[in-house]
């Protein structure tokens, strides 16, 4: 019996009890990268709630005590990887029908002080991932009308010191999407999420004051949570958007629409 076959039991979200076969993603395949923490971990909790097998993919090692997500561990960076990912889909599930690219690292400096290595290390997983996984997974993907969204940055957008190979990879995210979203269309919808300050493992190493100045910085007055934008990646990846393609969503609280000065 293939995994996707399991019986699906109830599950409670919050103070609202559903049913996982009738769920935004019920008998879709899901594949999310970056699946360990963070935003990922919460992309794969919300697929699943809606009914989806996830193939949960991390560099780092991961449990495997959520029933339906199936652990596989590997550099996205690498074209084996992917190739493994696309061969696991098929031999698992016998079918893949929504990726969300989300894996990221970034590495704090000025172009002067960054190391040829990090910028090289910071374009390969936060960007060529992205081509890569279209490259592994189109073929599944089209077999079944499917949907990819790609994790962009507010980075994207907007220049924030000390982060020129991160907004630069975030940045061609953001062309990568509109392209993969012709390039594939009409069998495949393309679109991206654009996280602004988001409360995640990724702020452990930054100080209080700068915590504050974010905060300060959006209209919402605080932090995003992961779910919040795991909400906005389910919405794109399910039928409910299907006349969306090519499109990109910031999810930053007005993060990108605020300002202090005239």
């Amino acid at each position: 019996m293939l995994m996707g076959e399991r019986s699906r039991a109830s599950l409670t979200i919050g103070d609202n009890v559903q049913t996982m076969g009738r769920g935004l993603l019920s008998g879709k395949v899901a594949v999310v990268t970056g699946a360990a923490s963070g935003i990922g971990a919460a992309v794969v909790d919300r697929f699943l709630a809606e009914g989806a097998d996830v193939l949960a993919v991390d560099v780092a090692a991961q449990t495997s005590d959520r029933p339906g997500a199936l652990a596989v561990t590997g550099d996205v960076s690498q074209a084996a990887t992917w190739r493994r990912i696309a061969e696991t889909a098929r031999a698992e599930f016998g079918r893949l029908d929504v990726l969300h690219s989300n894996a990221s690292v970034v590495v704090r400096a000025p172009a002067h002080e960054l190391a040829e290595d990090d910028w090289d290390r910071q374009i390969a997983v936060n960007l060529k991932a992205a081509y890569l996984a279209a490259n592994a997974c189109v073929g599944l993907l089209r077999e079944n009308r499917g949907a990819v969204v790609l994790s962009s940055s507010v980075h994207a957008m907007f220049g924030l010191p000390a982060h020129p190979a991160y907004a630069a990879a975030k940045g061609g995210l953001v062309s990568l999407g509109r392209q993969l979203a012709v390039e594939y269309g009409p069998d495949v919808r393309v679109n991206t999420v654009l996280p602004g300050p988001i409360l995640t493992p990724a702020w452990d190493g930054i100080g209080e004051e700068d915590r504050l100045r974010s905060v300060a910085g959006t209209a919402a007055g605080r932090f995003g949570r992961p779910d919040e934008v795991a909400a906005a990646v389910t919405f794109l990846a399910c039928a409910e958007s299907s006349y969306i393609t090519g499109a990109c969503l910031v999810v930053d609280g007005g993060w990108s629409v605020m300002k202090d000065s005239a």
